[in-house]
């Protein structure tokens, strides 16, 4: 069956109505998952992250491992969305707005998780008040935060520009501003970790493009789930041909991605390199099973969205969802490997306040994994997932995100 049969067979939604007791029991359900996790974040409160698998020298866990996941995915909604207008392209149908409130949505949760792992919402005036400018940390909390403001100024532009109160020109130049914040997002994000030199599995001027890249992938494969199931239900009229267009486009997004790791790991693994522990800890140790899940993963991703045959709607949401779990894998990687080969040889006694595994010693210590989150991270982390969840329904229900073809 060539892919114009495909394309024929599949170019109209099902006949489906958006909306009543179904949208109404999941904003309920996030609801109470969210404020189950607010309860859970006040008993870290008051306990301290003493209660995390956080210690000392590893100092950073699950919640900035799914900030840096979070801003990735963020990305993909707001450059599917301003590519096209920023360069005068064809878009990709009616998908504009709900890919924007996608990405309003994570970088929402990103910054969740930020305050989260300050321990202390206090410590954000802190952050403020006692900034260091110099500081990497700094430069990507001000940048998150115009971000985030821009995104609802360009939802907002899309809005007025539909009712024809904002002319093409000046959603046009919001674009442009909008695709700029966004690769710089990313790129101040990975500089977090890329300049510390400490740390050898950071320290590489590959990290940025990589972040970048990373962030389209995981971000485009969000927005096609989320528009092929809204297609499903009804919420959306969508042509297959744009379906299949961004799919083609996961598929390049997941290649060059791969490539990236693949001359990163080249590059350590070579006779004479310095990174030949980098990759043994990938390819055979602690962290070899999030390694092959994203190889593996994203492999089977791109050969779905490469393969006429094999690109149908339910394959490429499971495509989607596969190169999104390889991106997880990525920043899990990429984080505890940070943390998994020990900057110091001689770091001092081994107590509960420096690492998870003490009794042991280091050595003892370093053979598994440094981190592993707690049961309280994990209910934490579904609360606040489950405000994203709760934004992403209220907002399909009460703002106008369909196209304005429908909307007219």
């Amino acid at each position: 069956m060539s892919e114009n049969d495909l394309t024929a067979k599949t170019v109209k939604a099902p006949a489906a109505r958006f909306g009543g007791k179904g949208l109404n029991a999941g904003i309920a359900a996030a609801a109470v998952l969210t404020a189950a996790g607010l309860a859970l974040w006040g008993f870290q409160l008051s306990g301290g992250l003493v209660q995390t698998g956080m210690r000392n020298l590893d100092s950073w866990g699950l919640y900035i491992t799914l900030f840096m996941f979070l801003v990735g995915l963020s990305a993909g909604g707001l450059i599917i969305s301003s590519v096209p207008r920023a360069f005068g392209m064809k878009g990709f149908g009616g998908i504009s707005k709900v890919a924007v409130w996608t990405s309003i949505c994570c970088t929402v949760l990103a910054i969740a998780f930020v305050v989260v792992d300050l321990g202390h919402p206090a410590r954000l005036w802190e952050l403020f008040a006692y900034s260091n400018l110099g500081s990497p940390l700094m430069w990507d909390i001000i940048v998150l935060g115009a971000y985030l403001i821009l995104s609802i100024v360009y939802l907002w532009a899309t809005l007025r520009a539909e009712e024809g109160k904002v002319s093409a020109v000046a959603l046009r130049i919001v674009s442009v501003i909008a695709l700029v914040c966004a690769v710089l997002v990313h790129s101040v994000t990975a500089w977090i970790f890329g300049l510390q030199q400490a740390r050898e599995f950071w320290h590489t001027a590959l990290l940025a493009p990589w972040f970048v890249s990373s962030a389209l992938v995981c971000g485009t494969a969000l927005v096609l789930a989320v528009v092929i199931a809204l297609r499903r239900v009804g919420y959306l009229e969508l042509d297959q041909s744009n379906i299949t267009k961004m799919t083609k486009m996961l598929g390049a997004f997941v290649v060059v991605d791969l490539y990236f790791f693949g001359c990163d790991l080249l590059t350590s693994a070579f006779p004479g390199g310095s990174g030949a522990e980098v990759v043994a800890m990938l390819v055979s140790g602690p962290l070899a099973p999030f390694f092959w899940v994203e190889i593996i993963g994203c492999a089977l991703a791109a050969a779905v969205c490469f393969a006429p045959r094999l690109r149908t709607n339910p394959l490429i949401v499971v495509a989607s969802l596969l190169a999104i779990v390889g991106i997880f894998c990525k920043r899990v990687q990429l984080l505890v490997g940070g943390f998994q080969i020990p900057n110091l040889d001689y770091a001092g006694p081994a107590t509960p306040y420096t690492v998870t595994g003490w009794e042991s010693g280091l050595a003892g210590a370093y053979q598994g994994m440094v981190y592993w989150p707690t049961p309280l991270e994990f209910g934490i982390v579904l609360g606040v997932v489950a405000l994203g969840v709760l934004m992403l329904l209220v907002g399909l229900k009460y703002l106008p995100l369909r196209s304005d073809r429908e909307t007219r």
